[in-house]
């Protein structure tokens, strides 16, 4: 089962406030906006001293809180559901040195957390836990994964945004089983929202976007159903992310940084599961303003616009080029 933190009404805010509404297309005009021993002395010096020994002497478990030693995991038993290549699928960053890597690099700003890093605790992952772990070996604290990629090419940041949230809560699953693919089509909408001024929601974003269970291939992938695609794939073939993931932790700086959405892999049955993701969403079953945004969005995909995932993402920040790229 996911372990999800109760929701501490995170900020539904992204990092830069909208701006105003602005017109994609002819014809394709946005509807307004309405409505995260003791030791014992030293022997004498007349005392005699044992002859050294040559074999290896035992290796200490590493300790946790409280003196207890750390158990070996017997991750089968633990998560039985887990297929083999599921419990396959370690973290090769496995020292501090890795993690601060992710942080050099051609990109100045690269971070971790919106405001700053001091409030959330990035630490490596073992190299033989699985990604499909939870806090059982953990001593009860809670973390979640994240794949590196998603920080350095995708430019996730936590505390995850209210969309961010409720999307993985909507489709059960935690951060790490989304494709990285699939995260950029989640972050480009929600600049491309910012842009034009309009709200992000979730049931408009599953209209456009649908989820499948994934089967073998561990991972959930969204994809744009036909008709209603507006986003280009942010990678043809995205390569060299998998088995890179890091583990991010909350600290007293920010508490409820890990509130709201499944922290841990969620097991979702085999690719004919029934109802392992609902139906595509449709406008019949909204409020006035998401059907609105529906009819909005289904006119920018019938004029063929497709914008560049890629480039959104990577002009967050730089509204010329926004403008630009989405007019």
């Amino acid at each position: 089962m996911a372990h999800t933190k109760s929701t501490a009404n995170p900020s539904s805010s992204s990092r830069n406030p909208p701006p105003q509404a602005r017109r994609v297309a002819p014809g394709a005009n946005p509807p307004s906006a309405r409505n995260p021993p003791r030791a014992s002395s030293a022997p004498s010096a007349q005392a005699e001293r044992p002859a050294p020994s040559h074999a290896n002497p035992p290796q200490a478990t590493p300790p946790v809180a409280g003196g207890a030693s750390i158990p070996p995991q017997d991750y089968k038993k633990l998560y039985p559901w887990a297929t083999p290549t599921l419990l396959k699928e370690t973290s090769s960053v496995n020292t501090m040195l890795g993690v601060l890597r992710l942080k050099k690099g051609d990109e100045p700003n690269l971070s971790f957390h919106k405001e700053h890093d001091d409030k959330m605790t990035v630490l490596p992952s073992p190299p033989d836990v699985p990604i499909c772990a939870d806090d059982k070996g953990s001593n009860g604290e809670l973390f979640c994964f994240i794949h590196t990629t998603l920080f350095k090419k995708v430019k996730l940041r936590f505390p995850f945004t209210r969309f961010e949230r409720e999307l993985l809560t909507e489709l059960n699953i935690a951060a790490a089983q989304l494709h990285p693919n699939s995260w950029a089509f989640v972050r480009a909408f929600q600049i491309m929202c910012a842009h034009l001024g309009l709200p992000a929601s979730v049931d408009v974003f599953l209209f456009l976007f649908e989820a499948k269970n994934p089967g073998e291939r561990l991972w959930v992938s969204l994809n744009g159903i036909a008709g209603r695609s507006i986003f280009s794939i942010f990678q043809q073939s995205y390569k060299d992310w998998k088995g890179k993931f890091v583990k991010v932790c909350q600290n007293d700086q920010d508490p409820t940084l890990l509130d709201g959405f499944p922290l841990y892999w969620v097991h979702k049955g085999n690719k004919d599961t029934k109802d392992s993701f609902r139906r595509p969403r449709s406008p019949d079953n909204m409020g006035e303003l998401d059907k609105d945004l529906c009819l909005f969005w289904k006119s920018v995909a019938d004029a063929n616009i497709n914008f560049p995932t890629s480039s959104i993402i990577s002009f967050e920040f730089f509204e010329g080029q926004l403008e630009a790229h989405i007019g």
